[in-house]
């Protein structure tokens, strides 16, 4: 499948920030992948990225000419989620790998869509782009919970709030707007698909969203401002999920689980533990091995399941993605309507 020197041949969909910071500088440190192409929302700023980064590789006008390049392996997509579908589905129709930017889709249909085409293709890889939050300490989140230290969860607390749209003269970012972004809502899903790896599958929802400056120079804002969930989990426990991003003076993002015989809080921003029991005088900080901490192993872990032909499959997979946009799709569906929405898995 790999033409001259069995490099693994990568072309680029939308060159943003996050390729550009994240992606870009660890694909380079492999020596068996070679970035051959690059599309961007502009021929010019694909070509401009290319002679800041990537000078051997072609800037590309179209993205469905990179998609039909036969000497790429691997597309590798950095657009914002209104492009995913499309170009994952066309992509695995032309028999490449592909590396997708979070958030999975628009919505839960898209998703879906994506998923499917992946099953049609079962000897491609699919992997999703992880949420960077609670990577450091996932292994000993888990371990915690295994070993059933705060006994059983019964109620969640998370908050992620930011001031970031504070500013009502400020323009529409392209979060805000829902022809680009679909349903997903400021942090709503990167949390969903922590909480669903640590918790179990979210069952059901009633959100309520508020939004404070919906008119931002001349364009009508219709995605939250402000977004509060209440949610159950499969295991039992009941959740308060509170999202903004208009908090003056906003505090560290942080999760708080209380169980039957404890508590546990997770804090986002320094991705440090606290854990105690029942009795104790307050949490604990709890230590973070060297063998259990988990970094950014993004690109490494999808080149390793590419590389051992189906053996692995990398997380995120498109399946994990279609549990959160379940949530995000049945979080909007709940606002819309009003009403708490059950999630049928």
């Amino acid at each position: 499948m790999h033409k001259n020197n069995q490099k693994l041949r990568i072309g680029i969909i939308g060159a943003g920030n996050i390729v550009r910071t994240r992606h870009l500088p660890a694909l380079t440190k492999h020596p068996e992948v070679e970035i051959i192409a690059v599309s961007n929302s502009t021929y010019e700023s694909a070509e401009k990225f290319c002679s800041e980064n990537l000078p051997d590789a072609t800037p590309i006008k179209h993205w469905p000419d990179l998609v039909a390049l036969p000497d790429i392996d691997i597309v590798w997509i950095g657009t914002p989620p209104y492009m995913h579908s499309a170009v994952t589905i066309s992509a695995l129709e032309a028999g490449k790998h592909v590396f997708c930017q979070a958030r999975m889709s628009m919505d839960l249909a898209e998703a879906e869509e994506m998923l499917a085409a992946s099953k049609r293709y079962p000897e491609l890889v699919t992997m999703l782009c992880p949420a960077p939050f609670g990577l450091r300490g996932d292994l000993v989140v888990k371990k915690i919970l295994a070993e059933n230290y705060i006994g059983q969860p019964h109620h969640v607390r998370l908050q992620s709030f930011t001031g970031n749209y504070l500013d009502p003269h400020a323009p529409a970012h392209w979060r805000q707007k829902i022809e680009i972004s679909g349903l997903n809502t400021l942090t709503l899903g990167i949390y969903v698909e922590v909480l669903q790896r640590w918790l179990g599958d979210i069952t059901g929802v009633f959100a309520r969203g508020k939004i404070i400056h919906p008119q931002r120079e001349g364009y009508k804002v219709i995605i939250p401002d402000l977004l509060t969930v209440l949610c159950s989990f499969e295991e039992g426990a009941e959740g308060v999920l509170e999202f903004s991003s208009i908090n003056a003076l906003a505090q560290d993002d942080r999760l708080e689980i209380y169980g039957s015989a404890g508590a546990l809080i997770y804090d986002f921003t320094s991705d440090v533990v606290h854990a105690g029991k029942f009795g104790d005088r307050a949490p604990h900080v709890v230590d973070i091995p060297p063998e259990l901490e988990g970094e950014w192993r993004v690109e490494e872990d999808f080149l390793a399941a590419i590389k051992s032909k189906g053996r692995v499959r990398p997380h995120p997979t498109f399946e994990d993605g279609v549990r959160y946009m379940h949530v995000v799709q049945a979080v909007a569906d709940s606002r819309a309507r009003n009403e708490w929405v059950v999630i049928k898995s």
